[in-house]
């Protein structure tokens, strides 16, 4: 790792519901590092998911951010869909039923990239190989409901690095799949943005499945940060009794982690 990739300062995002306003982050302070794995821990409404759509400018209109998000890494605003990768935690929404798996990835690489169809085409086909298809000549020509909700997810992550960003975001990308799938899909997390020296923001509320991958942890309660660190440090002695909470709450963490234990 080196340097800081985004730097969040008194980060604040206030949804506007009806005559109400609902504070879902409340003043971030927060360094991500270049080239870093850090998780996003937090029960639902923690403001986990809100941070990482503040990060990729997908919040809804209306919505009030204060504070600032700056990227000394990039030195410039990030492009959507070129600069960081988005993977939803439902890839049966985020893709589109009518269009070819094939047709899907391309459009990112050609959009972004600059590519034409036929090489665009080229790169999609090695990005589902990438990312362990089966048979990624015959999933080109594949749609969304052909495939399983692992697959699926697979082409959604080879979709979202398909412009080769510098930060990938999974949002409860393992959430839906079973406890074998969920290992496989954060070992290939793991592999490509190693690969890749991409940034990882991995989302979740498994505090078991983030701790056997990611170089830091950071804690969200009630819209706000409660702690944050390495690994270790925050698994070993932590700081506020909800992380403790959330530790006791998995199985003995001292153990090897879910990730080590059913790697082949």
């Amino acid at each position: 790792m080196s340097g800081i990739f985004c730097s969040l300062r008194q980060l604040s995002v206030t949804y506007r519901r009806g005559k109400n306003n609902a504070a879902a982050l409340d003043g971030i302070d927060l360094d991500i590092a270049a080239g870093e794995r850090l998780a996003i821990i937090g029960e639902s409404g923690s403001g986990k998911s809100t941070l990482a759509r503040a990060l990729a400018g997908l919040l809804p209109e209306g919505t009030k951010v204060t504070g600032e998000m700056l990227w000394p890494a990039l030195g410039h605003p990030p492009r959507p869909g070129r600069d960081f990768g988005f993977v939803f935690q439902d890839p049966g929404t985020s893709l589109n039923p009518v269009l070819t798996i094939g047709e899907q990835i391309a459009e990112g690489a050609r959009r972004h990239l600059g590519l034409g169809w036929k090489r665009a085409s080229i790169r999609a086909e090695e990005l589902l190989g990438r990312v362990r298809m089966p048979q990624p000549d015959k999933a080109m020509r594949a749609f969304p409901h052909q495939l399983s909700g692992g697959q699926r997810q697979r082409v959604a992550i080879a979709a979202a690095i398909a412009a080769r960003p510098a930060l990938l975001i999974a949002d409860e990308a393992t959430s839906a799949l079973d406890v074998v799938v969920q290992a496989e899909i954060v070992r290939l997390l793991d592999g490509l943005v190693r690969e890749d020296g991409m940034t990882l923001l991995f989302i979740t509320h498994d505090i078991a499945l983030a701790s056997g991958f990611v170089d830091r942890i950071a804690v969200f309660r009630d819209a706000r940060l409660v702690e944050a660190g390495p690994v270790r440090s925050v698994l070993s002695a932590p700081v506020s009794n909800y992380t403790a909470a959330l530790i006791a709450s998995h199985r003995d963490l001292a153990t090897p982690p879910l990730i080590e234990e059913l790697a082949p």
